[in-house]
């Protein structure tokens, strides 16, 4: 496994140039956004510094970038999206002048273009898109493609009790307060339709998991939360990185008690599998 620690060696490498963008007719090197926001999702929940496979080189050219603007120290340019990446990342957005969901460490297309300029092209980028009205609560474009493709491959429409960009709701953690975040009705839904449609969630991309009121102060509902949605709230961050890791998303981060999908693919991983 690698590690932050086997990357030292490089990391202290890379200091010595960081500060200077390719010359002038230089091929960029491309940094996978698709890549990238897994790894910024599923690090900061890790319990060490392993790399999110598949990241690594996309996630030290944006800590490399974050060097050389002061945000980020060397000894964090490892490839590891964690916490103090995060933190540096949001810093940088801040000083764009972007505020609330728009600076939580998530890095978003224009951002990264712009961290980048010079140093980096974005290739497979992602956007939510634009906020629409969906049986009568806020979504995403993208989190609305990735629920009507789940209906169809459950042959069924599903009723809706919460969407996204919806603040305020103690009982959801803030993870309603951004993008990619839906609840889902059971009502009249048998145990084995409910594990077909976290399935068939979990399948398009969706991080999805059956609540119960043992578990917190709500009702009997689906959680979902849409994988790889730039415009998540930290909360819904935390619960996709969780997903990845094989937790529940709940606070006690307890082992994963849904329908096993393997692999784990986003919605633009699902498309491309089709």
């Amino acid at each position: 496994m690698i590690t932050r620690r086997s990357l030292l060696v490089s990391a202290a490498a890379v200091a010595v140039g960081a500060g200077a963008p390719l010359r002038a007719g230089a091929a960029l090197p491309e940094v996978d956004m698709e890549a990238l926001i897994k790894a910024a999702q599923i690090d900061p929940r890790r319990a060490d510094t392993a790399l999110t496979e598949g990241a690594r080189d996309s996630v030290l050219l944006v800590e490399r970038a974050l060097q050389a603007r002061g945000l980020l120290a060397s000894t964090y340019v490892d490839g590891h999206f964690g916490t103090s990446t995060v933190a540096a990342y949001a810093a940088y957005q801040r000083s764009l002048g972007y505020t609330g969901l728009d600076a939580t460490g998530l890095p978003g297309p224009s951002s990264l273009r712009s961290l980048g300029d010079g140093r980096y092209t974005v290739v497979r980028s992602i956007s939510p898109g634009s906020i629409v009205t969906m049986r009568g609560v806020q979504v995403n474009t993208r989190t609305r493609s990735m629920l009507l493709e789940a209906e169809r491959l459950l042959g069924r429409q599903l009723g809706l009790t919460q969407g996204s960009y919806n603040t305020g709701v103690g009982a959801s953690a803030g993870t309603h307060d951004g993008g990619g975040a839906l609840d889902i009705s059971v009502s009249g839904l048998s145990s084995a339709t409910r594990t077909d449609v976290l399935r068939r969630l979990r399948t398009v991309g969706f991080a999805a998991w059956y609540r119960t009121p043992d578990q917190g102060d709500w009702g009997y509902h689906i959680h979902a939360i849409a994988l790889a949605d730039t415009d998540q709230s930290t909360g819904a961050q935390n619960q996709a990185g969780d997903y990845y890791l094989g937790r529940n998303g709940l606070a006690n981060r307890a082992p994963d008690d849904g329908p096993v999908v393997s692999p784990k693919r986003t919605w633009e991983e699902y498309q491309r599998a089709l």
